[in-house]
């Protein structure tokens, strides 16, 4: 917990906004409506060059991170680390499986670094950032992908 001038603030941790598929005879329509973009400066999108292939680890002190899948699926893996420069390799990860077929949104806040691997080919993940390109330098934070378990 964090204290904040004399009232307590609970600690942010990653969250799964889920949503829902319609489909009828005319094709389907995928939908997060708990999902707000207060707080969104970019996006972008990455397509996966293989399955099992791990994406990561990336960490942002400050950052957050909103995923979603719009192709298949990925699974997102989530560590907070215990110290930014040389973090401890046995630290708790965190999984979470989305798929353009059970819409949802995990948002991950600033504090955290995330690996994502695809489970099926062709897999599309989408990303929605909370800091703008010309700063994200100045809080990123790369580890070798065997740092901690995708």
């Amino acid at each position: 917990m964090h204290v904040v001038r004399g009232t307590i603030k609970m600690e942010e941790q990653p969250q799964l906004i889920t949503g829902g598929l319609h489909a009828d005879a005319r094709g389907s329509v995928s939908f997060v409506n708990d999902f707000h973009f207060a707080g969104v400066e970019r996006f972008y999108t990455i397509r996966f060059a293989a399955a099992d292939m791990p994406r990561g680890w990336v960490g942002h002190r400050r950052e957050k991170k909103w995923f979603t899948v719009i192709e298949g699926t990925v699974i997102v893996s989530v560590v907070k680390p215990d110290d930014w420069q040389s973090p401890s390799r046995g630290l708790e990860v965190s999984r979470y499986m989305l798929s353009s077929q059970a819409p949802a949104v995990l948002c991950v806040p600033g504090g955290y670094a995330t690996c994502s691997t695809a489970k099926t080919d062709g897999a599309i993940l989408m990303v929605f950032s909370s800091g703008k390109f010309e700063s994200a330098q100045e809080d990123d934070f790369r580890y070798p992908i065997e740092t901690w378990p995708a």
